[in-house]
């Protein structure tokens, strides 16, 4: 049993396990945002543009509902339609908005990786000029003469 349990939390502290939950919260999060954006900004002027519409009160009544006096006996049957558009332009804009947090995170990378690269550059030491490479053969050459005499 210890065993056991000294593998699943080897497992639940590895990193990926960890930014994934990470990741599953603050997209959790993002989701709210997107999903307040569509609901109460961008639905409402689409409504207005079309005549004040609202397209989740949007439905085709396949079969009417079977009523006796003021109680529902058979509820009626409908496709939602105006919901289906909700969703869609919920979807629409939840992929626009990734895309275009995707994209800025990559270029920030890109960034950070050529200025690491830039700063590696820099640190390495520079190659020795010609006039450096010649002196050090003669230096060599009088050592070798030098050890030659001897």
């Amino acid at each position: 049993m210890k065993k056991f349990v000294s593998e699943f939390k080897e497992f639940a502290m590895k990193g990926n396990v960890v930014d994934m939950a990470v990741g599953i919260i603050i997209g959790a999060a993002f989701g709210k945002i997107v999903t307040s954006l569509v609901n109460d900004i961008i639905m409402p002027l689409i409504g207005v543009v079309t005549g004040g519409m609202n397209f989740t009160d949007y439905k085709w009544v396949i079969q009417k509902a079977v009523m006796d006096g003021q109680e529902v006996i058979k509820p009626e049957v409908t496709m939602n339609w105006g919901a289906w558009v909700q969703t869609v332009v919920d979807f629409l804009i939840v992929a626009f908005c990734i895309f275009v947090m995707i994209k800025f995170i990559n270029n920030v990378r890109k960034h950070m990786e050529k200025q690491q690269a830039e700063e590696v550059a820099a640190a390495a030491p520079a190659e020795p000029t010609k006039e450096e490479q010649l002196l050090t053969e003669i230096r060599d050459l009088l050592k070798e003469n030098q050890e030659k005499k001897q």
